[in-house]
């Protein structure tokens, strides 16, 4: 489709939260400024586009969020979006206000609908990655996903002062929905015994064994990181299944759950951020349209939002044997 002039720019967040959204928010209303766009912030993603609940945004209305967790365009998820006469209704919004162009911060699912609305509308849109699972591909580092990692390992440290008091087997699963980011992440930086990924299959005998091993070595604590979404179940599953083994562990299941979404980003969060919010916004001015940009070896890149969504994003092998390593 032809390159547009874009003078109107809206912004919106949909999906989960993740720490950083705001700062996202925030860079792509500094720097439309910063160029002359007007902006309008469309509120509770796609469900308020179709709701006609949008704002237009200045300066003051983004300040004192950079160190915000959540988003304060709010999220939600959107059925009728998912219908060609929700999107026609969110298009016909959109119109209504003069907004040429969409910036859309969250997962797959939110650059899923961005992608869907430009080829039927031919709105010019660019994606940020702002999902704490790191699943996306076309960039490094997912914003959210630094926080997610930071927040694990602290609660992670807190249970292994309980765990060594008590010589406790600890299973804490870990978000990440079918990815094991946040999991390897955690568990090279806590020390885990053991790190259960999507994309690693481990039999419960070797896991036992590993255990065994470990009480050999007169290990003083056990902790157990759990990816949910896991090929083998997540923590309450597992540890059922080892109880049987081990019958005189005493064992404890922790499931961090939403408390891995929420709190203040980290500094890497609002720098990455930060960036791709300007890189949004200068992107849509040079005309690219229905991609993602992100962040490669420090560099913006712009990728194809269908690229980003449907090619598997891997957790680095390295790292995954760093854990194998040090979890001996």
């Amino acid at each position: 489709m032809a390159n547009k002039t874009v003078t109107r720019i809206g912004v919106l967040t949909s999906g989960g939260d993740a720490p950083g959204m705001n700062a996202a928010i925030r860079a792509v209303v500094r720097s439309a400024k910063y160029y002359n766009l007007e902006v309008y912030g469309i509120f509770r993603g796609y469900e308020g586009l179709i709701q006609n609940d949008i704002k237009k945004l200045e300066n003051r209305d983004v300040a004192y969020i950079l160190e915000r967790g959540g988003t304060f365009l709010k999220s939600a998820r959107s059925q009728e979006f998912r219908t060609s006469e929700g999107r026609k209704t969110a298009y016909e919004n959109l119109k209504s206000h003069g907004i040429d162009a969409l910036v859309v911060i969250g997962g797959d699912g939110s650059l899923t609908g961005a992608h869907l609305f430009y080829k039927e509308f031919g709105i010019p849109s660019i994606g940020l990655p702002g999902t704490i699972d790191n699943d996306l591909s076309g960039t490094d580092s997912t914003i959210g996903f630094d926080t997610a990692c930071n927040t694990a390992i602290e609660a992670i440290d807190k249970i292994r002062d309980t765990a060594s008091s008590h010589d406790r087997l600890f299973f804490v699963e870990v978000m990440g929905r079918d990815a094991g980011f946040i999991a390897v992440n955690a568990g090279i930086g806590s020390g885990a015994a053991a790190t259960l990924i999507p994309e690693r299959k481990m039999p419960v005998e070797s896991l036992i064994e590993r255990l065994k091993s470990r009480a050999k070595a007169k290990k003083q604590s056990n902790i157990v990181i759990v990816a949910e979404g896991g090929k083998s179940g997540g923590a309450l599953e597992i540890s059922k299944k080892v109880k049987k083994f081990l019958p005189t562990y005493d064992i404890r299941v922790t499931i961090l759950g939403h408390l891995q979404r929420g709190g203040s980003p980290t500094s890497f969060d609002r720098l990455l951020a930060s960036k791709l919010g300007v890189a949004a916004v200068e992107g849509l001015i040079h005309g690219k349209e229905d991609v993602m940009a992100g962040v490669i070896n420090n560099k913006i890149v712009y990728t194809p939002i269908k690229r980003a969504i449907v090619d598997d994003k891997e957790v680095d092998e390295d790292d995954f044997r760093v854990a194998k390593i040090l979890s001996q």
